[in-house]
């Protein structure tokens, strides 16, 4: 498990290459929801989400032959450009490995950054080619199975704690587990009374299904939110979750568009689905814990273009 000790040491890592993002109250949302709600912005990260927390304290980590070697990652969209990015300020070669469902955004900021992009017909295939790649001496930045990149996504719920005293139930989304994983790891140790709740979409739900199983497994996924969709979570960020996480809720997503859609209305902030998918999921914490809930939301990232928010919104009959 990872402690709050490794969380700080992190934070100590990776200050200074990425944003202390803002928390702050949303008088939008709390007129929304009927309670006081706070937002931890981590849309306003480099790269666009929490994701550059991870992958700098990892690629920091690295030895001098790690470094020369170069690393690869494997990814729907955000820890790629995060990998890819932030491996290019600190000047190790990257490699890319992404499904072709990836947001073509995202193919284009990782190439922009300098990484070589390999497209895959699938997640399968990409985690396929990426061990492929390992054996080739490429040093692996995983998106969650690692506790060092766990620690790195821990420090949004480090931060979290200290600039939100008052909060009873925060909200994280999940795709393979490692921001909630880390999140958790901190509040639990710092804000032992908050509850913390996952929030995943209908067919992007490895985690409460490996919660219902007793252990990950392989899951179908046929989600629009590519973000979210990790073909499994892994043993660590599983074992966080089972053992500090309240319970995992699961949207539609037509929820998470409609959720993004209005955070933007509500809250000013411009959301991929993977953060508005919290929304809906918030409204079933209201429901349940009742008037005196005062939520925080860990806003995970902004990585969706017009278009893509269009596409989505005339699919679901949003507009």
């Amino acid at each position: 498990m990872i402690g709050i000790t490794e969380i700080e040491a992190a934070a100590e890592r990776i200050a200074g290459h990425v944003v202390r993002t803002p928390t702050v109250p949303s008088p939008g949302l709390s007129a929304l929801l009927g309670v006081p709600v706070t937002a931890k912005l981590e849309l306003l990260q480099r790269t666009g989400s929490f994701k550059a927390r991870g992958a700098t304290a990892k690629l920091l980590s690295l030895t001098g032959a790690e470094r020369a070697a170069g690393v690869v990652a494997v990814s729907g969209g955000n820890h790629g450009i995060a990998v890819a990015v932030m491996a290019a300020a600190l000047d190790v070669k990257a490699t890319v490995v992404m499904p072709r469902t990836a947001p073509a955004r995202s193919v284009e900021i990782a190439e922009e950054a300098g990484a070589v992009v390999r497209l895959t017909d699938g997640m399968d295939s990409a985690f396929a080619l990426v061990g492929r790649l390992r054996e080739e001496g490429l040093t692996l930045v995983h998106p969650f199975d690692d506790p060092v990149v766990i620690a790195g996504q821990g420090t949004v719920g480090l931060e979290f704690a200290e600039d939100a005293a008052d909060l009873t139930d925060v909200l994280v989304s999940i795709g393979g587990g490692g921001l909630i994983a880390g999140v958790a790891a901190a509040l639990r140790a710092l804000r032992p009374g908050v509850r913390i709740w996952g929030v995943e979409t209908e067919g992007a739900e490895a985690m409460s299904r490996a919660l219902a199983a007793g252990g990950p497994l392989a899951v179908p996924l046929s989600s629009v939110v590519t973000t979210l969709s990790a073909p499994a979570v892994s043993q660590v960020t599983y074992d966080h979750v089972s053992e500090l996480v309240t319970e995992v809720l699961v949207v539609s997503d037509r929820e998470a568009v409609e959720g993004s859609l209005a955070l933007a209305e509500h809250a000013k902030v411009w959301t991929e689905p993977a953060a508005g998918c919290l929304l809906p999921a918030a409204r079933q914490v209201v429901e349940r814990v009742g008037d005196d809930a005062r939520i925080g939301l860990v806003v995970c990232g902004g990585n969706a273009t017009v278009a893509d928010m269009a596409v989505w919104a005339d699919r679901f009959g949003l507009r």
